[in-house]
């Protein structure tokens, strides 16, 4: 099925004492180019992330904009450093003995100190922010792939209807190449009958002449390969795989025949279809940089 490669998808999940926000943007690219954006307390989520969009999505640029937030209870643990607790201890009832002051020292007191004590958050489990995020990302990918489907099926039209005018150009190329095959035998039985007149014959020159007739006179086989190609063409925009690098490909073999008949067949007809016919390969070239 063809797909394009620009769209956007929105997931958001709320579970498991989290809320996440994924917000997928696509456009085109060469290759699988994924950049997201996600805080660095979770970075180390990032390529189960990319794991994850490669089954659904196997070439463009995504935009992935992640946002997590704690909505259950967060539990905090008391830290506390007793190593450094017990020398505060010890050095304030050396100064009070130096000093002769009282040496009654409260447990507050000892916690009062700086860094004696501190709060931090408990550890969070990653595989539980995984759950539900991959749940947000599933959600977003699968919106951002259902617009990109919307999208591919017209340009898989429109380009089946520029292959099908192409095709009826080969079919014109194809009538008109007999005539031109003949008008060239008239040129070359008059250049024929230019060297008999001469005293000399340039036999030399003769055979050339009759090898660049043969040469020029025939675009049979470019015509049977754009006609295979036409036929491909159509066969890729109803594939269900990704099809964007193969037409490609495809569409600069086209332009390769086209041109070489061109090249061959010095005729105005055949020329005006061949400018045409290279127009429409054009506008097909420029829709498929927006097919996966």
């Amino acid at each position: 099925m063809v797909k394009s490669m620009t769209g956007f998808g929105r997931g958001q999940v709320n579970a498991m004492g989290y809320q996440v926000n994924c917000e997928i943007k696509g456009v085109n690219h060469r290759y699988f180019d994924p950049f997201i954006r996600i805080s660095r307390r979770y970075s180390s989520l990032e390529e189960r992330i990319k794991e994850e969009l490669r089954k659904y999505v196997s070439r463009g640029r995504l935009e992935i904009n992640i946002n997590i937030e704690k909505t259950g209870e967060s539990r905090r643990n008391i830290k506390v450093d007793k190593d450094l607790a017990i020398a505060y201890y010890n050095y304030l009832k050396e100064i009070a003995e130096k000093l002769n002051i009282s040496q009654e020292i409260r447990i507050i007191d000892v916690f009062r100190l700086p860094e004696v004590f501190g709060l931090e958050d408990e550890e969070e489990n990653l595989e539980t922010v995984w759950a539900v995020l991959k749940q947000s990302v599933d959600q977003a990918v699968e919106c951002l792939v259902d617009m990109r489907i919307k999208e591919g099926i017209n340009l898989a039209e429109d380009i089946r209807t520029r292959n099908r005018m192409i095709s009826g150009m080969v079919e014109r190329l194809e009538a008109r190449s007999p005539e031109v095959s003949r008008e060239y035998g008239e040129r070359l039985r008059c250049r024929i009958a230019e060297f008999m007149e001469q005293d000399g014959i340039d036999e030399q020159r003769l055979l050339q002449e009759i090898a660049i007739f043969a040469d020029k006179s025939s675009v049979t086989e470019e015509i049977v390969r754009l006609k295979s190609h036409t036929d491909h063409l159509e066969e890729l925009m109803q594939a269900q795989d990704s099809v964007g690098r193969k037409s490609d490909f495809l569409v600069q073999e086209m332009f390769r025949e086209i041109n070489t008949i061109a090249s061959k067949a010095n005729d105005l007809e055949m020329n005006r279809i061949v400018v045409d016919a290279k127009a429409e390969l054009e506008k097909i070239r420029e829709q498929l940089q927006n097919i996966e």
